[in-house]
Parts: C-alpha cells; structure tokens; sequence
C-alpha cells in the first residue's frame, strides 16, 4: 500500500500500481457536523425505526467525530449517518398514490474509486458499527449491475467480543431470492493505537478489500455501475425483533460507549 499524507490528518494506505486523486472526504474538523455532507437515517423499510436518531453526535474539536449510544429511559438509540437514502426507507405519502416517500436531494453519489475511513470500533457488544455502500434503487431491477448493490466494507456485529469483523458482503438486493456474494469474517488485529483503516477499491473489475493496509477480500462481481452513497452508521441490537426491544447486552453496557472516526475519504483512480 502507498501512504497519501493529508496536511496535518491521519494518512491514508491507498492500493499500489494506481494514481489516485482526493475527490471527496470529512475530516471531523470543529464541533460541528457538515450538514452539508451528511444526514440521517431515521427510517427502516418506510416506518420510523426506534434505534436511529439525531441525537448522540458529537465532534470532539481534534478531528475526531463520535456516534454515541443514547438511553432514553429502558430504550437505546445511535446515530446513523449517511450521504444520501435509500429510496425504500422514506415513508410513503398517503395521499400520494406514488409507492414511495418525498425525493430526497442526495448530498453525494459517487461511482467507482476508493473509499476508506479510519476509526477506532465499539468497545462494547450490543450494538455495532459499520462502513458500508449503498444505491438509492437497490433491489429495483433483476441486474444488479444496473440498479447498484450494498457494499459492506467494515461491520462490527462480533466484535469485540470475538474480534471478528464482517466485510465483503455484496447484496444485490433484499427480496429471499435476492442472492449475496463474498461475505467473510476475520479476526481483527490489535493496533497500538486502536486506530485502524478500512477501505474499498471499486472499479468495473470488482471489489477489493483492505484493512490496515492489508488485502483481506476480493470479488469480481456483481459490480455496481450507477453511483452510490456512503454510509457511517451504528445501530443497537434488538429493535429488528418484533415487538423491538433492547438486546440484553445493552442493558449491561455502561455509558459513554461512541464509535469514534477520525475521516472519511474518498479517492478517484487517475491517469
């Protein structure tokens, strides 16, 4: 991997044999987030979804931004951010009779490239973290190629506990006969500094994955070719049962539990 230096920020581990070029990025810089770059998810297959808020985010005024886990009275919450929605998840209009909620502007689409964030993860179980690509339409055509797919990069459900780390799962939708392609989980190792980096390499070829520098997956398709939004997001287990209720673990954990990101950056390959 090549380091790329980025004034006084952490550096970036970027593939070898590729120019790359800096197209978009955050660096959590001031006490505030860019609404001009994120937004929420609030909603989860167009209801309101009791695990998301707005709440719980803080930037801590060192270029650091942490997602906190929020108790409200016996219930738990966690902010997910995201660049744009998923068509999907906007609750419908009723006196519409269009099956899908209010457009909303997308704040960024991207297609092909790198993607990469370096964070430190949960610290805790009962909740977890993940890095991950989304399309607006996933799911609405039988090619996956032509209507995008999720991109899973990082995902924390096992961790810490069993320091296992989820990456490399591609959906090409979410229906039963919707299929999935090269999910693996592997053991995550330590750092120094608890800081690590995970990153895609997009491109018509397929998906490349790499963690601290190191190549831990690969998968020549489905590949994507419509743009898609970028997704930081947490979500405290157990609201997906019905009735939605807390995961056990939540109630063990102690607080302030946050997942802290020191960037997110994305990259265009150059001639």
């Amino acid at each position: 991997m090549q380091k790329f230096d980025y004034q006084d920020h952490q550096y970036s581990f970027l593939p070898e044999g590729k120019k790359w070029k800096l197209v978009w990025n955050d660096e959590f810089d001031g006490t505030e987030l860019d609404r001009t770059k994120w937004t929420f998810r609030l909603n989860f297959w167009g209801k309101p979804f009791p695990a998301f808020t707005t709440e719980g985010v803080e930037l801590d005024g060192n270029s650091h931004l942490k997602l906190h886990v929020v108790k409200k009275g016996d219930q738990y919450c966690s902010p997910h951010l995201q660049t744009a929605s998923l068509t999907y998840d906007i609750p419908k209009d009723t006196e519409n009779f269009w099956n899908f909620g209010e457009h909303v502007k997308p704040l960024f689409l991207h297609k092909y490239g790198y993607y990469e964030i370096c964070c430190r993860l949960n610290r805790q179980p009962g909740w977890w973290t993940a890095f991950w690509l989304q399309s607006p339409s996933i799911g609405a055509h039988p090619d996956p190629k032509q209507c995008g797919v999720e991109c899973d990069i990082m995902e924390s459900q096992d961790y810490p506990d069993k320091k296992l780390i989820r990456c490399g799962t591609i959906w090409g939708g979410y229906g039963k006969n919707l299929a999935t392609w090269g999910h693996r989980k592997f053991v995550l190792e330590d750092t120094p500094d608890n800081w690590h980096r995970f990153g895609v390499d997009w491109s018509p070829d397929g998906y490349v994955f790499y963690t601290d520098g190191v190549e831990v997956n690969r998968i020549e398709g489905p590949v994507s070719d419509v743009e898609q939004f970028i997704l930081v997001s947490t979500e405290c287990m157990g609201y997906r049962s019905d009735p939605p209720v807390p995961h056990e673990q939540l109630k063990k954990m102690e607080l302030p539990e946050y997942f802290e990101v020191d960037y997110v950056r994305v990259f265009d390959q150059v001639d």
